[in-house]
């Protein structure tokens, strides 16, 4: 079982959006996939309790349990988990850094990015909540290049579909199929499979 560590140390970057987006997602392309919820703020577990399909798995857990839930849900048939967390997730077979456009949403996760550096484990920092007709993404993308950990070619754009689907318990893909969100998330989840080569 691989494990996708959705991680960042600020609030507000998207964190929940993205692991709930690529769950569905990995559901959608064959994967039995559990999501997992170590954040206290429990968004990802209260968006599963809203959720009317019983796919993707949603658990509710300590940091200290995670070893259990990642052996239990790999024992009952997981392929891929997705772990919403603040800290750096030793088993996390890659890690998805989500930022914001701004200086300070790149240097509050520099930390971060120091450790999966440390830890030798492959990461992208993906750009989440780019703002429409603006340069900031090319400035943010430019910010990048002196970290060591790579920016993912592609990025997630602000829009109101994705506040939606959180109330909703869903996903732009499910909400709106064809919509330019759902279209970034697709392509956001093929470009992080081929990086993992699953």
């Amino acid at each position: 079982m691989k494990t996708i560590a959705i991680l960042s140390r600020k609030g507000g970057t998207g964190k929940t959006m993205l692991a709930t987006h690529l769950s569905v997602e990995a559901e959608r392309n064959g994967h039995t996939t559990a999501l997992i919820d170590l954040d206290p703020q429990a968004s990802t577990a209260k968006w599963g309790d809203q959720r009317e399909d019983d796919t993707p798995a949603v658990i509710e857990a300590p940091a200290s349990r995670l070893d259990h839930w990642l052996d239990f849900v790999e024992e009952n048939g997981a392929t891929l988990a997705v772990i919403d967390t603040l800290k750096i997730v030793k088993k996390s077979s890659f890690v998805v850094i989500p930022c914001g456009t701004s200086k300070a949403d790149l240097e509050a996760n520099e930390g971060i990015m120091d450790v999966v550096t440390t830890v030798n484990v492959p990461g992208r920092i993906v750009l989440n909540h780019v703002a429409a007709n603006s340069d900031l993404d090319l400035e943010a993308r430019k910010a990048t290049k002196h970290y060591d950990v790579v920016c993912a070619p592609c990025q997630i754009g602000r829009r109101v579909g994705f506040i939606h689907a959180y109330n909703s318990g869903s996903v732009v893909q499910e909400l709106e199929p064809q919509s330019k969100s759902a279209r970034e998330i697709r392509a956001l989840y093929r470009y992080i499979t081929k990086q993992m080569e699953v």
